[in-house]
């Protein structure tokens, strides 16, 4: 088992690397739909599908 981490041990670190910044992202995606942000963040006023992610 030793063996095989020490020969796998950078597609390991890719790996956690690439979980955490996955976490981080849904993370930040989940923390700013509790706050109440647009995933747009832009203006709606424009915008034709203001009236499907921002109802009233």
């Amino acid at each position: 088992m030793l063996s095989w981490l020490s020969s796998n041990w950078p597609t390991l670190l890719i790996v956690v690397i690439l979980l955490a910044v996955v976490t981080g992202s849904i993370l930040a995606i989940l923390h700013g739909r509790k706050t109440g942000k647009s995933s747009c963040g832009c203006n709606c006023g424009h915008c034709p599908m203001s009236g499907a992610c921002h109802k009233k």
